[in-house]
């Protein structure tokens, strides 16, 4: 089920791209670099907040800064489609810190996960505790190589 496409408008978009741009830019440089007065901005940001089109902003930090060095695709088979299944491993799987995302597919891939991990041994510690937690048909590993493009944006 698709959610309801929100409505705004063109200076909406405008706040949109700037604070996924920079979310830490003050209130008075934001309505003045989108020719906005402050109030004006300042409602614009509230009432989408509430309406849950800004989710919530956050610092974005280097994976590599912190000794991230890895990051690991994860593609996950079952045979087990029941909700109580599902239950379990969404629990145990979102329990994992080094894991950044969790999506459920279409296709011959059931789940896809992103780890962010230090090494193929701190990979192998995440997978062991992933694969104890509940049964998988299939679970298969791909690994970055390189970083290409990255953003947390999201086109408005």
């Amino acid at each position: 089920m698709t959610e309801k496409i929100k409505n705004i408008d063109q200076n909406d978009r405008n706040i949109l791209r700037a604070l996924q741009q920079d979310a830490s830019l003050s209130l008075e440089n934001l309505a003045a670099k989108l020719s906005l007065s402050t109030n004006a901005c300042w409602r614009r940001i509230k009432r989408m907040e509430a309406d849950g089109i800004i989710e919530r902003r956050v610092a974005i930090v280097q994976p590599e800064s912190v000794g991230l060095g890895m990051t690991a695709f994860v593609a996950v088979k079952t045979n087990d489609h029941s909700d109580k299944w599902l239950e379990k491993f969404a629990a145990a799987a979102s329990s994992i810190d080094e894991l950044v995302e969790f999506y459920r597919m279409a296709g011959e891939v059931d789940y896809m996960l992103k780890f962010l991990v230090r090494d193929m041994a701190d990979y192998d510690r995440v997978y062991k505790r992933l694969i104890k937690a509940v049964s998988l048909s299939d679970v298969s590993a791909s690994f970055a190589m390189e970083r290409i493009k990255y953003t947390t944006a999201v086109p408005v």
